[in-house]
Order: structure tokens, then sequence, then C-alpha cells
């Protein structure tokens, strides 16, 4: 039997507490601010309350509603994120003209808003009135790392809940708790999902998801024999590795639809439809972040290694490449190399093309393997 969804938040016993009462308490806001670091469980919290108000058992975590709550299935579960570096005022407008329709199945909305942090004056002016005043059936949800990032006109009309960091010894437990994972396999999969507790499930419960990690470790290794045109190869490669997921999810998504197409109408399986395809580009925009996510991973465990800190490496079955790489890595070195990984996420939140951002990187650190002085 899958966990109760609460059970997915680990050491955040205040927050679920507030939470879980005010669904008891038929006094769920509005309008919440979830804000806490990255991997602190806020998306989890976010599911969980879905859950909650579209279960019938306490967000049980085995019924139909929160199987598809789990899947990103549900056809009243809404998720967004930024489409360029902010918000923009097209896609709010968007969001307002969906909140103001009725639920397809339940009797209410959720509405889950990631990186609250990306409003800008513009974008939040078109979404004020409707996060003040969304109609009775709607709940929004915003996520935040930082609560002084939010535009004050955005968090003064949002219930704030706090979300505590979660230590790495914790997660590296739940993680091989929930998958049977050893510890080693644990870390690495939290180093591919930048510590995200859910995410790193997901990523040992998928095998395209761990080969595209054994593609990208491949590479590294590889990458200071390279001439030009190998690494735009494995640029390629890397991307053609992050498909693979994608594709596993689109079977899932298939399968969903066809489990229910016979009791919706054309409208709402229309809408499930365009939200599928958001959620697939979403995916490999993940897929894309995980190719960098697990590229740092490695640097910072030459790193560590270099300065004879071995015990603190997350990618043991890559070690062999990492000593070698250690024993000539200098701090500086290793700093240029990581500030690559950090153009690379930069390029992709402005909206710069996967295949570019991760040849650039490629290209920055094949510089600095070669010359790690």
């Amino acid at each position: 039997m899958a966990p109760c969804m609460w059970d997915d938040l680990v050491g955040q016993e205040r927050a679920t507490t507030h939470l879980r009462r005010a669904v008891e308490a038929g006094s769920v806001a509005h309008a919440y601010l979830f804000v806490g670091p990255t991997g602190a469980g806020k998306k989890s919290a976010a599911r969980a309350l879905a859950c909650s108000l579209f279960c019938n058992d306490g967000a049980c975590g085995s019924c139909r509603e929160c199987t598809r709550v789990r899947n990103n299935a549900h056809p009243d579960l809404h998720i967004f994120n930024p489409e360029g570096v902010t918000y923009v005022v097209s896609q709010i407008r968007d969001i307002v003209r969906d909140v103001h329709l009725k639920p397809a199945e339940a009797d209410r909305k959720i509405y889950i808003i990631e990186s609250a942090d990306r409003f800008n004056e513009a974008s939040a002016s078109a979404f004020l009135k409707t996060l003040e005043e969304p109609p009775s059936d709607v709940v929004m949800i915003l996520l935040a790392r930082e609560f002084d990032d939010v535009l004050p006109t955005i968090a003064s009309r949002c219930q704030v809940v706090r979300f505590a960091p979660i230590s790495a010894p914790v997660a590296r437990g739940l993680v091989m708790e929930r998958t049977g994972a050893g510890e080693d396999e644990a870390r690495a999969a939290l180093a591919a999902a930048d510590g995200v507790i859910p995410r790193a499930i997901e990523f040992l419960r998928s095998p395209g998801r761990r080969n595209a990690r054994q593609t990208i470790l491949g590479i590294l290794k590889r990458l200071p024999s390279m001439d030009g045109h190998d690494v735009l190869v494995a640029a390629r490669e890397l991307l053609g590795a992050v498909r693979a997921p994608v594709e596993e999810m689109k079977s899932a998504q298939t399968d969903e639809v066809e489990q229910v197409r016979e009791f919706l109408s054309g409208g709402v399986l229309r809408g499930i439809e365009t939200r599928h395809k958001r959620e697939l580009t979403a995916r490999e925009r993940e897929g894309v972040t995980e190719i960098m996510s697990v590229t740092e991973s490695w640097l910072r465990d030459c790193l560590v290694m270099a300065r004879g800190a071995g015990e603190l490496v997350e990618n043991a079955d890559a070690a062999d490449a990492t000593a070698e790489v250690a024993r000539v890595l200098t701090t500086a070195a290793a700093l240029r190399a990581l500030d690559a990984v950090k153009r690379a996420r930069q390029r992709m939140s402005y909206n710069v093309s996967p295949q570019l951002a991760v040849e650039a990187m490629l290209f920055d650190i094949q510089e600095v393997l070669r010359c790690p002085r």
C-alpha cells in the first residue's frame, strides 16, 4: 500500500500539523505561500494538501484520486512554472481564465504556482485580484525559497507556511526506506535531484533517468580527450538520454487518459491533453537540469577529494574518474568548472535552447579539465 501523502513530509511537523488541522476544520485558506529551501518538501506538501481536499480518506495515498495527484494526472490539479525568466502577463491571463472555469470532476480546483519569486510588477498586477478573491472552489498554493524574494503585493494576499531545511542524513534515510536503495545510491539520487526527496525517489524508480546519469558520468570521464566534434555529439547524446524518461512519462499519461476517456467530455479531454503537453515540456527541462545537477555534483566530488575529504563524495560509482581529476585539480580550477554549470543554469532560465546550454557547459568544463590549475 502506498503511504499517506502526508508521510512524504519529513521534519515538517509544524507545517503539516497546521495544514491538516485546517482541512479537518474546513478552514483551508484560499491562498497559501509555502516558503523554504530546495528539498524541504514544499511541493510534496502542496500535493498532500490537494489530496486531502480530493480524497475521502485523508490523503490516503492509494486511492484513485491520490494516485492521479502523485502522477500529476488529476484534471483539477494545475501546476505552473514561469515560461521564461519571469511569469509573463499572457501566462497569468491564461491562469486567470482557467481559474474561473468549473472543476472537471472534484468539487474544487487546486493551483500550484512554482517559483512565486519570479513574478514581476506587471504579471503580479494581472494576478492580484484573482489571488485575493478567487472563486470559492479554488485554492492557490504558491511556492518560493525565500519570503523576501516574493513581491509584497503577492505575499500579503497569502497565508504563509514556512518549511525547515532537511538534513542530508534524514533525506538519505527516507530515500533508502522508500526505495530499498543503498546509501551510495541514495546519495547519488539526491545529488541528481538537487536534494528534493520525492524527485530522488522518482529518479531511482526510473530506468531512463538512471541511464541518463550514467551517460553524463561517462561523458565527463572522456571529456578531456574529446575534440570539438566529439563534444557536440556528446551534447546531443545527453539530450537524447534525457528524452527517454520523457517517453516513460508520455506512456503513463496515455494510459491514464485511456482509463477515463469514456467518462469525460471533449472539452475536459482537450484540457488534460494541453496540461500533459505542458508537463512533458517541464519534464524534459527537468531532465536537462538533472544533467547539470549530476555534473555539478561530480565536480564537487573532484574538489572534496582533492581537499582530502573523500567521505563527502556523492557519486561513489564514478570514483575512478574523480580520483584521477582530483590528483591535479586546484580549488580555483574547480570553482571555474562549477561556474560553468551555474552559467548553463542561467542560460536555461533565459530560455536558451538546451542544446546550446549543454554544449557551452561541456566546452567550458573541458577547458578546465585540460588545464586544471
